[in-house]
C-alpha cells in the first residue's frame, strides 16, 4: 500500500510521522536533514491505525504519563544498524548509555564510533531512544533533532545529566 504520514505538535516541535501497514517507520524533527532518513513518497493519512496508535503514545509520552513505547515497528536500516537500535530499544526510560557502552554489548568494542553513525540513522527518534546514547564523558554529542531537544528529552525522563562545562569563563572577580 505504501506509507503514510502525518504531523504532530509537540514541545520540541512539530512532529512529522511515518508508518506503513507493518508498522511506524519513522519519527522525524521539525529540521531533519532529508538525507538523514530516506524514504519513499507517503501520502497524507491521519487517520491510519499505527499513526493514530503513535500520536496517543507520543502525547503521552510528552505528559509524562507513558515510559515505553507499544508500536508495532518498520525500521528500515542495515543488519548493523538493526543490532544498534535493539540495543537503543533496551536502555531504560531515565537512564543513558554511551556509544561504548552499546558497542561492548554487541560484543564489538572498538565499534563506537559505527554504533554513532548507527545511531545518526536511526529513523524513529523518541520511540528507538537514540536520545538516552551520550559521550562517554557524559557529555551530550550529536542528536538529529539538536542538542536542547536531547536535553530536553532526557530532563523530562528524569535522566541524570552531568553539568555541562561552559563554552567560556568569565572572571568576575576584577568587575
Amino acid at each position: 500500500m505504501g506509507l503514510v504520514k502525518t504531523s504532530m505538535p509537540s514541545p520540541v516541535g512539530v512532529l512529522k510521522l511515518v508508518a506503513s501497514d507493518a508498522g511506524l517507520v519513522a519519527v522525524l524533527w521539525p529540521e531533519d536533514n532529508p538525507k538523514r532518513v530516506r524514504l519513499e513518497e507517503a501520502r497524507e493519512d491521519a487517520s491510519h491505525p499505527v499513526l493514530k496508535k503513535a500520536v496517543v503514545q507520543l502525547e503521552e509520552y510528552f505528559a509524562g504519563q507513558r515510559t515505553e513505547f507499544d508500536l508495532p515497528l518498520d525500521a528500515r536500516g542495515t543488519e548493523f544498524q538493526k543490532l544498534v537500535w535493539e540495543q537503543l530499544l533496551a536502555i531504560p526510560y531515565g537512564k543513558t548509555r554511551s556509544y561504548g557502552e552499546i558497542a561492548m554489548r554487541l560484543g564489538r568494542p572498538t565499534a563506537s564510533r559505527a554504533v554513532g553513525a548507527a545511531n545518526g540513522r536511526n529513523p524513529l527518534s523518541i520511540v528507538v531512544p537514540c536520545h538516552r546514547v551520550i559521550g562517554t564523558s557524559g557529555a551530550l554529542t550529536g542528536f538529529a533533532g539538536g542538542l536542547e531537544t536531547k536535553r530536553v528529552l532526557l530532563e523530562l525522563e528524569g535522566a541524570s545529566m552531568p553539568r555541562q562545562k561552559p563554552l567560556f569563563s568569565i572572571n568576575t572577580s576584577k568587575i
